[in-house]
């Protein structure tokens, strides 16, 4: 699972997700906003939120692993 799930930024905030399991992961927005490659153990993808909103995204590998990003 994404950890924390819920995240709350400022906006103009890059938010970066490191891959601590053994397993490849992905991050996807939902509405195709971003997307990264298959994270390996250790990797990271990093994205900037520059509008306010609310940013739902998941793991493309395993659906059942979501989040969200409320950015103010």
């Amino acid at each position: 699972m994404f950890m924390p799930m819920e995240l709350t930024v400022k906006a103009g905030s890059t938010v970066t997700w490191t891959n601590l399991d053994d397993e490849a992961h992905t991050v996807v927005s939902v509405t195709g906003l971003f997307r990264s490659g298959a994270l390996d153990t250790s990797e990271r993808f990093a994205f900037a939120f520059d509008k306010p909103g609310v940013y739902h995204f998941t793991c493309s590998l395993h659906p059942r692993m979501v989040g969200t990003v409320i950015v103010d």
